[in-house]
């Protein structure tokens, strides 16, 4: 069997950015890479409105995690594809009220990442990949529109709540009239 630069392509781009989701979950999963564990990642998605914590932590590491190297085998791509595009969905909400630039802690990075990860699902992971290999027997047409259903609802859902949390906490403080550092 001969392979075209599609191929090729898709291969690169599932083994980068599959690579890349993979690490980044493991980070909140098992800690490594300089990670917080689910602990401490919990402890994170707690400050940020997500709850319960822990299982907020779980959640995103496991698509993460799961749904990267998924991507970078070629195995149930819509599946994984779509898990990992409503995990950074989630990532990004934290990080819109930064604007966009990662530099300055916005969303940029989990857009990249979320949009890679869709447009890997809907494309398909190319004649390189375990799902070629077994025929497609977990990558079908039909697959995509529902794995972007389930991973939007989710992701709707979850994204939903946590903006509720946050401007029910904002409307019980009260902001400071002055800035601290400019009185002294």
């Amino acid at each position: 069997m001969t392979y075209d630069r599609r191929d090729l392509g898709l291969l690169l781009l599932r083994l980068g950015a599959g690579g890349v989701l993979a690490a980044h979950g493991a980070q909140k999963l098992f800690g490594w890479f300089g990670g917080h564990g689910i602990e401490g990642t919990g402890r994170f998605m707690e400050s940020v409105g997500y709850r319960p914590g822990r299982a907020s932590a779980m959640a995103a590491g496991l698509a993460e995690t799961g749904g990267g190297v998924l991507l970078a085998l070629g195995l149930a791509t819509p599946a994984a594809g779509a898990a990992a595009a409503g995990a950074m969905a989630g990532a990004a909400s934290v990080h819109t009220p930064n604007g966009f630039f990662a530099q300055e802690g916005g969303y940029e990075y989990a857009a990249s990442l979320g949009l890679t990860a869709a447009g890997l699902a809907i494309a398909g992971p190319g004649r390189l990949s375990l799902d070629h290999a077994m025929g497609h027997t977990v990558d079908r047409g039909w697959m995509v529109p529902f794995a972007f259903a389930a991973a939007g609802l989710a992701s709707a859902v979850t994204v939903g709540l946590r903006v509720q949390r946050v401007r029910r906490e904002k409307q019980g403080r009260q902001e400071a009239l002055f800035d601290e550092d400019l009185a002294e």
